[in-house]
């Protein structure tokens, strides 16, 4: 009896862990598509509503998304999504800059068939982003550039770099969607891409660490000014 109470116990756990995982992966994506804006406000049961899922499972999800910078709860007055300004995308990529430099340097260092496995991952995201390109499907572009970036952080075998990157990916997404079409054409990014897995296959652990802080750097210079010359004070 004791044993099939406890097996009672953990199955109950584990389905109400899943429902916590899918609210929180569907709110998330709601907010980095825009369905719920930036400076939204609304209650907790509304927004379970809109997700079309059960009130529980979303309070629990909203108090994850909030360690991760993305809503604030608001004593007696509900859930903002957070807005950003300037200023927050500009230290969201300085923590970016730092992460993925961070994360090839740890990448090309790996021994070699692990690192080969990764750089074959990150040409295939590469190769993704220039058919995209291609076709002009700016949206394609960037989900193939988003994957190169995850790989190149999940690849580093470091899960504490992968979950600081996470986050501030999240965070920065809606400034990379908002200026995509307003942005030069992004020819450039497969070369730079490039420049970083010839670093990892060649295991040069310091080239991979400068080509990836390079990269990132360019996209700061370019997105933080844009934001700031077309006038946004917060998206």
């Amino acid at each position: 009896m004791v044993e099939l109470v406890r097996a009672d116990v953990s199955d109950a756990g584990a389905k109400r862990g899943s429902l916590v995982d899918e609210a929180y992966a569907a709110l998330k994506q709601a907010i980095r598509d825009t369905v719920f804006p930036p400076g939204y406000q609304g209650s907790e049961q509304e927004i379970a509503v809109r997700l079309g899922m059960s009130r529980t499972p979303v309070h629990e999800a909203i108090i994850r998304l909030q360690e991760d910078g993305l809503v604030r709860v608001l004593s007696k007055r509900g859930v903002l999504i957070c807005p950003l300004a300037p200023q927050d995308i500009r230290e969201i990529y300085e923590v970016v800059i730092a992460v993925e430099s961070m994360a090839a340097e740890l990448l090309a260092a790996l021994p070699d068939a692990a690192r080969t496995a990764v750089a074959d991952e990150l040409e295939a995201a590469t190769a993704a982003m220039g058919e995209a390109l291609a076709r002009d499907d700016l949206p394609g572009w960037a989900e193939a550039d988003e994957l190169f970036h995850r790989l190149l952080v999940e690849g580093c075998g470091n899960g504490r770099l992968r979950r600081i990157a996470q986050t501030v990916t999240d965070q920065a997404h809606r400034a990379r969607m908002l200026t995509l079409k307003l942005r030069a054409r992004p020819a450039g990014s497969a070369q730079a891409h490039r420049l970083i897995i010839a670093a990892v296959r060649a295991g040069d652990a310091g080239e991979a660490h400068r080509c990836a802080r390079a990269h990132r750097v360019d996209a700061r210079d370019e997105i933080v000014p844009l934001i700031e010359h077309i006038g946004l004070r917060q998206l």
